[in-house]
């Protein structure tokens, strides 16, 4: 029988449980991914069909979860815009180049979802018949400013310097960029819905770092129209973004149905801010996992119950899962949220 919680609860209707999953479910806390990428790069895994619908289906099989995320990278995309890319172990990935003006801007390519990243195309028709409705499957994409952060930067940063001054001193450099990411985001967005994913998660990891007006000004109308562009597509459209208390009173003005709330705001407290149009995914701390099943299970019992304020809850962590965490953990804390959840 279909398990189809996890949509259902996206749409606000009945469910017969609280679904889960877990960002960054397939990953390096699973000793049969650990064994995949010793024999490949991780690059390899995400641009070979057939090793991401292996990563990919690994949690599901092992941990019982409501629904799959497509084993990829939100940095796939700005590789097929011509922006060199590498991952170096214990550093993250690396870009070259780096955006400082139009020049630069207009060296950025179009990307063609189907010519430039068809294996991910591939890897979603493989895995909506491996999975055969066992679980829906989720697409994902970097939003626009997160992209740009790592365009402009040339990899991870602590505070985005580089960035935040290319929006005070640059704001046509600026807006130029945001305008060909937003393109290829909702054209590589709706390419994964058009191959079967049949949700779609938008991760703004780093939108946090703003000043709220910040956000308002910059940041918040792009996604706007990326989001805009997907909701009519009739899969339901999941926002995230980390450190998002300060943010919450301007992300209820997007169109989405679900807004992933990081773990340091609860539920309850998001809810308020946001209102009632939204389902909340959340929020268990990662580093939650890294403690006694009794000790899960109490902290997830609490998110539980914050949640109920929402108009809506799918369980989740509040960030990635953390490479030190035990699988044994993780699938406890699937059958406690799934036990938890009856009659809630």
């Amino acid at each position: 029988m279909p398990n189809d919680r996890f949509l259902k609860a996206c749409r606000k209707e009945a469910v017969d449980t609280t679904p889960i999953w877990l960002m960054r479910q397939a990953g390096r806390f699973l000793p049969e991914y650990r064994a995949l990428r010793a024999r490949h790069g991780f690059l390899e895994v995400c641009k070979t069909p057939e090793l991401a619908v292996r990563a990919t289906l690994q949690p599901v099989l092992r941990l019982g979860v409501d629904a799959a995320i497509l084993f990829s990278d939100i940095l796939i995309l700005v590789e097929a815009m011509g922006v060199p890319l590498e991952f170096r172990e214990h550093q993250g990935p690396v870009l070259g180049g780096g955006v400082k003006d139009l020049r630069d801007v207009a060296a950025l390519r179009a990307p063609d979802p189907t010519a430039d990243m068809g294996f991910t195309l591939e890897a979603i028709r493989i895995l909506r018949r491996e999975l055969s409705g066992q679980v829906p499957l989720i697409g994902f994409c970097g939003l626009p400013f997160t992209l740009a952060c790592y365009v402009v930067e040339g990899g991870k940063s602590k505070d985005f310097k580089k960035l935040r001054a290319l929006m005070r001193e640059a704001p046509q450099v600026y807006a130029a960029l945001m305008d060909k990411l937003t393109a290829a985001v909702g054209d590589y967005a709706g390419a994964q819905l058009d191959a079967g994913a049949q949700a779609i998660q938008l991760f703004d990891t780093w939108a946090g770092v703003l000043e709220p007006a910040e956000y308002e000004a910059s940041v918040l109308p792009y996604t706007e129209r990326v989001a805009s562009a997907l909701r009519g597509r009739g899969a339901p459209v999941i926002h995230f973004t980390q450190d998002c208390r300060r943010l919450l009173p301007h992300l209820r003005r997007l169109p989405v149905d679900v807004l992933s709330i990081d773990w340091r705001v609860g539920l309850d407290e998001a809810a308020q801010a946001v209102g009632p149009g939204f389902v909340l995914q959340g929020n268990l701390d990662p580093e939650t996992l890294l403690k006694s099943v009794p000790e899960v299970e109490a902290a997830a019992a609490e998110v539980m119950r914050r949640g109920r304020a929402a108009g809506g809850h799918i369980f989740n962590l509040g960030h990635g899962i953390l490479p030190a965490t035990d699988p044994q953990t993780a699938a406890a804390l699937v059958e406690a949220v799934h036990r938890l959840g009856r009659g809630s």
